[in-house]
């Protein structure tokens, strides 16, 4: 026997069925406006604003650092000269001069009078000295009492000596050869006036070291005055080279220095050529200008003596023997290196940070530098908690923009994944590169799926388990 269903019952059942169903949509769909808005609300960069840039295997080698870890430094003995075997006499010289007799003149009715003694200062390495004070002129001439004067530049002392005999035994002043007996000794030796100008030496600044020491980042990096420190030194004579200037002015250039001395020669011959040389650079360039290149650099002045303190290995030293040699009125440049600075951003924390002078520094050093180890998850400021935060996994693409001449960029991308097993896929950071770390596309939606799972997947589990 059959039962007569009530047809009200059936549409009631209907009902609910389909407003069950309403509800189920309505939630999936606040729930996906939900994890849309979380979701470009917690950085998804590389699907909105997508980066693109060449790869590391792909980029031309003008593009790419030179290795310094292979450099050797300069021997400091290639910077100093060698003294002769006797001290040769040149203008500047003051010599102890005495003549019985002559030098200081006295009458036969008189005993002589002794010479004086000339004590050497403190710095001198001259031994003591007698004899009245004898400046060797300009023109490398002396003159004496009753005699013409006497050329003495480039001769040892003993040879004056003799010299200064023969001129008062062929002037006949004195008649007696064993009865004349000169004495002649190097009283102080001629020095030269020497300017160094150092940026390499400067104030630590007090603003930066409290940045440094509490943690803060961005520029704390600059962290000396760049203002330059000048001296004035004096070098005797064959001492006037480039390591005595250096070592009398605070020693070889530190590691804020450039990898390089200068020499600008005090001569108005060289100023001359240096100011001839820069006008005609700029007046080839601008008298047929291009309106679609930009001016190349100035390249280096050849007037301007250049010494690098570091070379690679095998390389012998450009420079002559005598370019290290310092005359009167000479300038030591030694130049700041301020400018090699690299730039983050990103998911690394923002700021400025000092390129090592002496080795290389490579994008995973850079990152740690930053703050970020290879496998760690980035840093940005500012993003605030949010589905992506509790993924787990960490950024994967490092892009470099890189400067090009002629105020141009490039676009280097870097796989952090095969540069952590493959030592060619990590360029060197050059200065100048903004470095941006990034989630890839695929690590993002992975974050995405993770931090979707454990907001809304773990509640809608618990839930059902409490019904």
């Amino acid at each position: 026997m059959s039962v007569e269903r009530n047809p009200m019952t059936n549409r009631i059942k209907l009902w609910r069925k389909t407003a069950s169903s309403l509800r189920q949509l309505c939630r999936s769909a606040a729930v996906t406006g939900l994890l849309v808005l979380g979701g470009l609300s917690t950085g998804c960069t590389s699907l909105t604003q997508p980066i693109t840039g060449i790869p590391v295997r792909r980029l031309p080698p003008q593009f790419l650092a030179q290795t310094k870890n292979n450099l050797v430094p300069l021997d400091p003995s290639r910077l100093t000269q060698e003294p002769p075997r006797q001290y040769l006499l040149d203008a500047g010289d003051i010599l102890g001069v005495y003549i019985e007799g002559i030098l200081p003149y006295s009458s036969a009715d008189k005993p002589p009078e002794p010479p004086p003694v000339n004590l050497p200062t403190e710095q001198s390495t001259l031994d003591p000295s007698i004899g009245f004070p004898i400046v060797v002129q300009e023109n490398g001439t002396i003159s004496l009492q009753s005699i013409e004067p006497i050329k003495v530049k480039g001769m040892t002392i003993e040879q004056v000596t003799n010299l200064v005999k023969k001129a008062y035994l062929d002037a006949k002043i004195v008649q007696d050869n064993a009865r004349l007996q000169p004495s002649v000794t190097l009283m102080q030796e001629r020095t030269y006036n020497v300017v160094v100008v150092r940026q390499d030496v400067a104030v630590q600044n007090p603003f930066w070291q409290a940045a440094n020491a509490t943690g803060g980042r961005g520029n704390y990096v600059r962290g000396s005055d760049q203002s330059s420190s000048g001296k004035m030194i004096k070098l005797p004579a064959y001492q006037n080279d480039v390591l005595h200037a250096l070592m009398s002015s605070g020693g070889l250039p530190g590691i804020n220095a450039k990898n390089e001395v200068k020499i600008l020669k005090a001569s108005k011959i060289n100023q001359k050529e240096r100011d001839l040389f820069v006008q005609q650079f700029y007046q080839t360039y601008f008298s047929n200008p291009n309106p679609c290149s930009c001016p190349p650099p100035l390249p280096d002045d050849p007037n301007i003596i250049k010494i690098p303190m570091r070379l690679p290995p095998g390389v012998v030293p450009t420079f002559r023997p005598e370019d290290i040699l310092l005359e009167e009125g000479d300038v030591v440049y030694i130049e700041s290196r301020d400018a090699e600075v690299f730039y983050t951003g990103g998911m690394l924390a923002g700021g400025e940070w000092l390129i090592p002078r002496d080795y290389d520094l490579d994008v995973l050093g850079a990152m740690a530098m930053a703050g970020t180890g290879l496998g760690q998850r980035g840093q940005q400021q500012g993003a605030g908690f949010g589905i992506n935060s509790i993924g787990g996994v960490p950024p994967g693409i490092l892009y470099i923009l890189r400067k090009t001449p002629c105020n141009g960029q490039i676009t280097i991308e870097v796989d952090l994944a095969k540069a952590a097993v493959d030592p060619r896929e990590r360029p060197l950071v050059m200065p100048g590169d903004t470095l941006i770390l990034r989630y890839k596309p695929c690590e993002e939606v992975l974050n995405f799926s993770i931090g979707t799972f454990f907001t809304f997947g773990l509640q809608a589990l618990l839930q059902g388990i409490n019904r």
